[in-house]
């Protein structure tokens, strides 16, 4: 394959993938065909445009080839439940294929990728369904991409992908934007949603990946579209001012080799200080939602705890200078608000800061059990024993990190950090 078709399948799969899945569920609201129909479309694209060119208009050759397999599969399915004859299945597919509809009628949602997360966040859905499928339909990340997300196994992950689509396909539940009316009571899984979207640009995947600042640009632009769609709602605002601050450093998170450069090592006169500003603005606003029970949930708390402690370090001018005693007790109040885990990992690092690698080690206690998986737990005791001078130790977990580790920047970086014990 040549370099000029693979820019040109990686563009398709950011600019098309979601919109395609989309208009495919709107049409025959088979979210199961679609997914598998659009795969299709791009491994058919693979084999076909090296040798007959790069259709002028991907998205529409990618549609037109999903759609072919959508009615394949539905011909297929038709004909073994012997319930009609071929001719008469033949006439309705070409009728479906022909059609050209709006696949959620929802005018009073402008945009259409914020249609499609409308669309995924179905109240009869469970909270875990509703994340997952987005995250597969909206932003095309991979099954295992999702699970490192969400923190749980690749396989509990596809199981629950299937079942979450299988729903969709069995029960009738419309894959619609909902009335204006009822926007507001799918708006804490929508932000959810594209705080995970954002959060997974910058968490790196599996092998050479490092970080897709697309993702962070898209979420935000998201979240400015929900904004002006529902405006005065705190938890927009905490959440736009939390990606504005950590968008900000983006410049500077990896190095021209592209390892990874660490907070205290980045360049902050690199960091978009416009961007700085206009959060730091949100967060002082405080503005009063139109919604009440929007404004006090408890998702607008967390997001605005979180934007506080991105805010203390992206207005401190220097490392040294972070108040780290107040980012403790930020932390301190996200843990009590969320109990989770990963937030009493943030918070043992500023502790360590703040009051001594001991006190943050003593905070890790406990934590192997509910992050058996995730890398940045031994990663962060390993540095955190090397300050208590434990250097024993610390070089086993970094070996255990190793052990967990998926992407390769990471990798490099604890491997550095390895090798630098005596």
């Amino acid at each position: 394959m040549t370099a000029p078709v693979d820019a040109a399948l990686a563009d398709a799969w950011q600019t098309s993938w979601s919109r395609i899945v989309g208009l495919l569920i709107g049409q025959y609201q088979r979210p199961d065909l679609a997914e598998d129909a659009v795969a299709d479309a791009f491994e058919s694209a693979a084999r076909h445009w090296p040798t007959d060119g790069v259709p002028t208009n991907t998205g529409a050759w990618l549609l037109t080839a999903a759609r072919r397999r959508v009615l394949d599969r539905l011909r297929t399915e038709a004909v073994h439940r012997r319930k009609e004859p071929l001719m008469a299945v033949d006439d309705e597919m070409r009728a479906a294929a022909a059609a050209v509809v709006d696949p959620f009628d929802g005018a009073h949602v402008a945009d259409e990728q914020l249609r499609l997360v409308f669309a995924c966040c179905h109240p009869a859905l469970a909270a875990d369904d509703r994340v997952a499928l987005t995250l597969r339909f909206v932003v095309g990340l991979t099954t295992g991409e999702i699970a490192r997300l969400l923190l749980v196994q690749e396989t509990a992950m596809a199981a629950r992908l299937t079942r979450a689509k299988k729903r969709l396909a069995s029960s009738g539940i419309p894959f619609a934007v909902p009335p204006p009316g009822e926007l507001d009571s799918r708006l804490d899984a929508v932000a959810t949603v594209l705080y995970l979207m954002f959060t997974s640009g910058y968490q790196p995947g599996s092998g050479p990946a490092t970080l897709r600042m697309d993702l962070g640009d898209e979420a935000i632009r998201l979240v400015r579209q929900l904004s002006l769609l529902l405006p005065g709602r705190s938890v927009l605002s905490s959440l736009l001012a939390l990606m504005l601050l950590q968008h900000s450093r983006r410049d500077t998170r990896l190095s021209s080799s592209g390892e990874i450069v660490l907070l205290p090592d980045q360049d902050r006169s690199r960091w978009h200080g416009a961007e700085i500003a206009e959060a730091v603005a949100l967060l002082a606003a405080r503005p009063v939602p139109d919604d009440a029970a929007t404004a006090g949930s408890q998702l607008a708390q967390e997001y605005r705890l979180q934007a506080l402690i991105a805010a203390e370090h992206a207005t401190a001018p220097s490392s040294a200078d972070t108040r780290w005693a107040r980012i403790c007790t930020l932390y301190a109040s996200l843990e009590d608000l969320t109990g989770s885990p990963v937030v009493r990992l943030a918070r043992a690092v500023a502790v360590a800061e703040a009051y001594g690698p001991g006190a943050g080690l003593a905070l890790l206690d406990g934590l192997d059990e509910a992050l058996p998986r995730h890398h940045r737990l031994p990663a962060v005791r390993a540095e955190l024993l090397v300050r208590a001078g434990d250097l024993t130790a610390a070089a086993a977990e970094y070996e255990r990190a190793l052990t967990l580790v998926t992407n390769d920047a990471e990798r490099t970086h604890l491997i550095a950090r390895l090798s630098t014990l005596p």
